[in-house]
């Protein structure tokens, strides 16, 4: 089993906002989120911003794509991003369409779960359409309702998304202390926002990330 990778969440509401903890924290982290909310509030400026910086690093553009798939995909590629994500409710062509185009750039594609829209099936498709990765997360909304824990069901889905050849990523305020909760899975990405973006010492929390991560993965 190998050694989960290290994503920085950056949803912040500007790009100065998301450059001042990410610039302590790059040297730690593996791959940078352009979040939906930054895109959203910046566009694209913010991915080639911070390809310009970081020519190095792999770029995610959240942008969660719904429909429209092969137009969304090439803007965030044509930006610098690595990989781009879409949503689990958007339809399989939807789907194939940025798979294909995402092919063209060397790219890849990851599907963002929601329990609603989960079941085996669908994600052998997205296997088969060329999706590489699938996030299995506990959502922002899901916090704030006072759900703050992670479910032998989210364990399970984590192996079986693996056995079917996904990497798989989690994501969900996750802290150094959710971590042993993954211990034995076959996690590929884990996913950081607020726990480094938020922290006092940004370079300090991705180290203590990093460092867990390497404990709980050997």
């Amino acid at each position: 089993m190998t050694t989960p990778r290290l994503q920085i969440a950056l949803d912040t509401l500007d790009l100065p906002a998301a450059l001042g903890p990410l610039q302590k924290a790059a040297k730690d982290v593996d791959v940078i989120e352009c979040g939906t909310i930054l895109v959203l509030c910046e566009g694209y400026h913010a991915v080639r911003a911070i390809r310009a910086l970081f020519p190095d690093k792999r770029i995610l553009a959240d942008v969660r794509i719904a429909e429209a798939g092969a137009k969304i995909s090439r803007l965030a590629f044509e930006a610098g991003a690595d990989l781009v994500s879409c949503v689990a409710g958007a339809s399989l062509t939807t789907i194939q369409q940025v798979c294909r185009v995402a092919a063209e750039f060397g790219a890849e594609v990851q599907v963002e779960l929601a329990d609603e829209w989960y079941d085996v099936e669908r994600a052998r498709a997205w296997r088969d359409a060329g999706v590489q990765h699938v996030i299995v997360k506990r959502s922002r909304d899901r916090e704030a309702a006072g759900d703050l824990s992670w479910k032998p069901d989210d364990l399970a889905r984590i192996d079986e998304l693996a056995s079917l050849g996904f990497t798989v990523t989690i994501t969900g305020g996750i802290s150094p202390k959710d971590l042993p909760t993954f211990a034995g899975h076959p996690v590929g990405i884990v996913i950081a926002g607020r726990s480094i973006v938020e922290a006092d010492d940004p370079a300090a929390a991705a180290r203590e990330l990093k460092g867990t991560i390497e404990r709980v993965w050997p």
